[in-house]
C-alpha cells in the first residue's frame, strides 16, 4: 500500500457560483461552475480537505438510467466505512485527482473503476447537489450528470462491496429510508422532474 497523500479537487465555497444557501439538487448549466473550478479550483491533500467547511471538494456524480429504470447499487457488510453497510446508492461518484485533468476526465474515471461496461455512455449535464445539514456534505459539491445505458449491460465492478441492478424509479422508493443522502436528494430531484 502507498504513503501517497491524495490530492483532491475543489472550490474556496465563496467561488461556488450562486452560493451555497440551498439544499438539494438544482438543474443548472453546469458551465459555470465548470469555469469556477477552472479558475478558482485548487487540489489539496484529501485528509486536510474533509475537514475545512471553508472548502468544497468537487465531486461528479452520475445517476444511469436505462429508459426509466435507474442503476441501484447496495453496499454489503465488507465496505470498510461501517455507517455506509446496507445503504443503498442511485449516484456513481468520486473525488477528481490530478491524474483525471479535470472534472469530466474524473467522471470518466469513477465510471470505469466503479462499473464493468464494454461501453462509455454520454453524458449529460443534470445539476448540482449540495447538502450543508451534514458534516460530509458541508465539505462536497456534487456536480451532477445522467447517462443511458440503452438496454446495454452494466454491473459493479467491486462485487464484494456492492450489488447493483437496473430498477423502476418507482420501486427505490421501498428503500428510499436506506438511501445515501445524496442518493435520497437525487431520487426526490428524478422523482419531482419526471
Amino acid at each position: 500500500m502507498s504513503d501517497a497523500v491524495e490530492l483532491v479537487l475543489g472550490l474556496p465555497r465563496a467561488a461556488v457560483p450562486g452560493g451555497l444557501d440551498w439544499r438539494g439538487v438544482r438543474a443548472v448549466n453546469l458551465a459555470p461552475y465548470l469555469a469556477a473550478v477552472v479558475g478558482h479550483g485548487t487540489f489539496r491533500p484529501r485528509t486536510e480537505a474533509e475537514v475545512d467547511p471553508g472548502w468544497k471538494q468537487v465531486i461528479p456524480y452520475l445517476a444511469l438510467r436505462d429508459g426509466e429504470s435507474i442503476f441501484l447499487m447496495r453496499r454489503s457488510r465488507a465496505g470498510g466505512d461501517a455507517r455506509l453497510h446496507d445503504r443503498y446508492s442511485i449516484g456513481v461518484g468520486g473525488h477528481v485527482n490530478p491524474a483525471d485533468g479535470d472534472v469530466m476526465g474524473g467522471l470518466r474515471r469513477e465510471w470505469a473503476e466503479e462499473l464493468v461496461a464494454d461501453f462509455e455512455p454520454a453524458f449529460s449535464e443534470l445539476g448540482v447537489l449540495n447538502d450543508d445539514d451534514n458534516a460530509v456534505g458541508a465539505v462536497h459539491l456534487g456536480l451532477v450528470f445522467s447517462a443511458n445505458a440503452v438496454g446495454r449491460p452494466v454491473a459493479v465492478r467491486e462485487t464484494h462491496k456492492l450489488e447493483g441492478a437496473f430498477v423502476p424509479l418507482a420501486d427505490v422508493a421501498d428503500v428510499a429510508e436506506s438511501l445515501e443522502t445524496w442518493s435520497a436528494l437525487l431520487f426526490v430531484h428524478l422523482l419531482e422532474s419526471g
